[in-house]
């Protein structure tokens, strides 16, 4: 949480009013004397440390870098410490003095503390309670400034995570729009019909992909729309030799994924899987979900190959962002199984 500087100003004066008087409570309720001398002792001394604390505190954050514990910065801060030291004993032997020029010595109260009382044993009271504040100080100092730096640098991850997530939406649209072209410039070659026909299915999926560019997450069945798109652009290219399977979970539709995440997956089975194979293959979609996880396999015939000059820009995408948007408790894995290419992603359910 986030404490402004006229908060945390209240906060230090509630705290110093709260402090003092229930050190000086002891003196009020222990001290032998009368119940006018106690109340007054009781008011004046408190008072005589709220003020040389506060003065003590500016002069500190004024004159004191605490990240720097200097020769310089000791010095200042003994002399401080000394300085509010004499000056709570000063005051709260001016009020003595008023007290016993106002009231006279009643009760005996101030022959008894100078008969009794060691001019070095208060002293060295004023110095220990001075010492015990300081010491509280620099606790609840380095606790803000803690607190502080910690916000500090949650709000430079999330700006940073920020930059590299558009970075890698910026990615996603020129790689597909790269891959969709040159497919439609090898069909029209081959049919103009068909390539009229997947220039329209074309321009749906940009639209798509450039109205979700802006978000991070978009629910399960808005993906699965742009996928049954993409394969049916594919499929115009390669008619029977592609076959698509899906296996969705119901109760996972609305759940929210990355965009295009698994629209890059299916991309890259039907580029570099299917399209090889003479005689083509299957690509099987299959999304399940626990308790805890969202579970997403795209699985299709052929071998895992990865050719030397691929940049594999959709794949080290897809892990980046799993990475910034979920952290350790995301996975991507793309593995060969029995004569399969299986990708595998698993998104925890927050």
């Amino acid at each position: 949480m986030k404490i402004t500087r006229l908060r945390k100003e209240l906060l230090f004066y509630i705290l110093q009013i709260l402090g003092w008087y229930a050190v000086y409570s002891t003196v009020f309720l222990f001290k032998e004397f009368s119940f006018t001398y106690r109340v007054y002792d009781f008011l004046t001394s408190g008072l005589s440390a709220i003020i040389s604390t506060s003065i003590y505190r500016i002069y500190l954050k004024n004159n004191v870098d605490f990240e720097i514990f200097s020769k310089k910065n000791v010095i200042r801060l003994l002399v401080a410490f000394v300085s509010c030291s004499a000056l709570i004993y000063s005051l709260v032997s001016l009020f003595e003095l008023a007290y016993e020029k106002i009231w006279g010595k009643t009760d005996g109260e101030l022959e008894w503390l100078k008969e009794n009382v060691n001019f070095i044993i208060r002293i060295f009271d004023t110095t220990v309670i001075v010492l015990l504040w300081t010491i509280v100080y620099f606790i609840f100092k380095f606790i803000l400034e803690a607190n502080k730096n910690h916000l500090l640098q949650l709000e430079l991850n999330t700006t940073l995570r920020e930059a590299q997530l558009n970075t890698l939406k910026g990615q996603i649209n020129p790689h597909f729009l790269f891959n969709s072209i040159n497919n439609v410039r090898g069909l029209m070659l081959e049919d103009v019909g068909k390539s009229q026909e997947m220039i329209s299915k074309l321009s749906e999926m940009l639209e798509y992909a450039f109205a979700k560019n802006t978000v991070d997450a978009i629910p399960l069945c808005e993906e699965l729309e742009m996928v049954e798109n993409y394969i049916a652009l594919s499929k115009i290219q390669m008619e029977d030799r592609l076959q698509y399977v899906e296996e969705i979970d119901e109760e996972a539709l609305q759940i929210p994924i990355p965009p295009m995440i698994i629209q890059l997956l299916i991309e890259n089975a039907a580029k570099h899987g299917i399209a090889n194979l003479k005689d083509g293959g299957a690509i099987t979609l299959n999304v399940t979900k626990d308790n805890e996880n969202l579970f997403i396999t795209v699985a299709n015939t052929g071998k895992l190959k990865i050719a030397k000059d691929s940049t594999q820009l959709g794949l080290k995408n897809i892990r980046q962002r799993l990475r910034l948007l979920h952290g350790q408790k995301a996975s991507f894995s793309l593995k060969e199984i029995e004569g399969e290419v299986v990708a595998s992603i698993k998104i925890p359910l927050e």
